[in-house]
């Protein structure tokens, strides 16, 4: 007995392709309102692209040490902002689950403060902040500790919902309270999600810090806007450089105590 053969979607498949192609040609068209794209300015103006990226090809080394405080601050701002993060999401995160909160009001409430926090870009916090409290590394810190805030928190109560908890009907039985129950026992089963989350957030914080640098909020980002706009491209790719290295250094050493905690 022949297996009937699997229909073809050749058809399908060329109508998305089809939408995809005229939806991205109608976004690109200004006469209707999409963006425009002035491939003339580009073809006109290639070869400050070009000397751009010829200078860049020749790093300043010599600029390397002056590069060390900077970054410095840049890791400190990250850890920093990680640490702060880190303690502050447990109870977030715990407020904002289902299981680990039934008290829908307070639900609600947790997550829409979370939500709100993540809708604002962080460059936007930054720019704020530094208007507030002033240039440095204290509004790059601020914004790294709400950035963290809300991606530890969503992601880590999203987890949690999804999860099965047999484990808490059986505290409930034994006549817990939520309070305890959270303490004994979904805090040490969901203790992995978090460790892993955290060690995320300060591989991500390492890269943000180095841009939030570019509204004033300290760090190498700070630096680099510096030479940038003094045309000092060799002194620009020996900074790319090092955020390069020190963002592989950081991803490397996350993912080795990620094995051993996770």
């Amino acid at each position: 007995m022949q297996t009937p053969a699997k229909p073809t979607s050749h058809l399908r498949w060329a109508l998305i392709v089809l939408a995809v192609v005229g939806f991205t040609a109608l976004t690109m068209t200004p006469q209707i309102g999409g963006i425009a794209i002035d491939l003339e300015s580009i073809a006109r103006n290639w070869r400050n692209g070009a000397a751009k990226l010829a200078q860049m090809v020749h790093p300043n080394f010599a600029f390397l040490p002056r590069t060390a405080l900077p970054m410095l601050e840049t890791l400190q701002m990250a850890f920093v902002g990680a640490v702060l993060s880190a303690i502050v999401s447990v109870p977030l995160t715990l407020w904002a689950a289902q299981p680990t909160n039934p008290n829908r009001i307070g639900r609600v409430v947790t997550r829409t403060l979370i939500n709100i926090m993540r809708s604002v870009p962080d460059l936007v916090y930054a720019s704020i902040l530094v208007a507030m409290v002033g240039v440095g590394a204290l509004p790059g810190v601020i914004t790294l500790f709400l950035f963290n805030l809300g991606i530890v928190v969503k992601l880590v109560s999203e987890a949690i919902d999804s999860a099965d908890h047999s484990y808490m009907e059986a505290g409930r039985a034994a006549g817990g309270t939520q309070l305890q129950i959270n303490h004994a026992m979904a805090l040490p089963q969901n203790m992995p999600l978090f460790a892993n989350q955290w060690l995320y957030t300060l591989e991500l914080n390492v890269r943000v810090s180095a841009i939030l640098g570019l509204v004033g909020a300290g760090g190498i980002g700070r630096l680099l806007e510096e030479r940038r706009s003094f045309f000092a491209y060799d002194d620009v790719s020996i900074i790319i450089l090092e955020i390069l290295v020190v963002v592989v250094l950081v991803e490397m050493i996350s993912n080795w105590l990620r094995k051993r905690l996770v």
